[in-house]
């Protein structure tokens, strides 16, 4: 189906789905990783192409068998991975072809399914410890400033979710850029993006961002004193809330 000819997006009719081969076998999937994966089953096979436009989301959710929001979370994951792109008042297109999708199947399973994602977190928490106690022991004067300038941001922009992801992200990335050591930073930062479909749904509770802010300004404490052990356990509380948040956003979202 070629994208001029598309029909309006909510009674788009659905090409029928495959036997799910995206789905690694074996694996623990929520309702909505389930969604998801039919949804990547449909845009590897032979009727999408890039620019395509997906059925529409009534329609998707009577070919599946769920519910609307099952399928919006779905289209959401995907969009935030980069596979599809929403055009407000258009619908939602395929991005890229097969061979672009094919690469990327590793990192959606550690997305979608919620036992990878809980192995994610102890990925990601492993690796923010050594960022955390690298920094404490090679930090310059002036990286221990933005250290603290950034916690006094995401403190101005506790009632602002965007302005205090922003402020957060860029918390954890100078953390690791401090450390020096460019294979730590590049994993963190792909550890942060497969888990920031869940992340920036885990942010929207003022108690929550509160106790955020208040991990950072520990674990820059313990860096400015250069204490890697301080620093290390700081980050390993923080990590533990992070991780609780997240999960429990997954489980939310089934």
């Amino acid at each position: 189906m070629s994208t001029s000819e598309q029909p309006a997006a909510d009674d788009a009719a659905p090409p029928r789905f495959g036997p799910g081969r995206v789905v690694p076998n074996g694996l623990n999937r929520s309702p909505s990783s389930a969604v998801t994966y039919r949804l990547l089953d449909l845009l590897l096979g032979e009727s999408m192409r890039p620019g395509d436009r997906l059925p529409g989301e009534r329609a998707l959710a009577e070919e599946l068998g769920v519910g609307r929001s099952a399928v919006r979370e779905a289209i959401s994951a995907l969009e935030v991975l980069g596979v599809v792109e929403t055009r407000a008042g258009s619908g939602t297109y395929l991005r890229s072809g097969t061979s672009e999708l094919l690469p990327s199947t590793l990192s959606w399973s550690l997305l979608m399914d919620q036992d990878r994602t809980t192995e994610l977190n102890v990925v990601r928490g492993a690796l923010e410890r050594s960022a955390a106690q690298l920094a404490a022991l090679s930090a310059t004067t002036a990286q221990k400033e933005e250290l603290g300038r950034l916690v006094d941001e995401q403190r101005a922009a506790a009632d602002d979710a965007e302005g205090y992801v922003a402020a957060d992200v860029a918390f954890h990335r100078v953390l690791a850029e401090m450390g020096g050591n460019s294979l730590v930073t590049e994993l963190l930062a792909t550890t942060r993006t497969l888990l920031r479909v869940w992340f920036d749904r885990a942010v929207d509770n003022r108690e929550d961002i509160d106790r955020a802010i208040s991990e950072h300004g520990e674990i820059a404490r313990a860096v400015v004193a250069g204490d890697a052990i301080a620093a290390g356990e700081a980050m390993e509380q923080h990590m533990a809330t992070a991780a609780e948040r997240i999960l429990r956003e997954t489980h939310q979202s089934d």
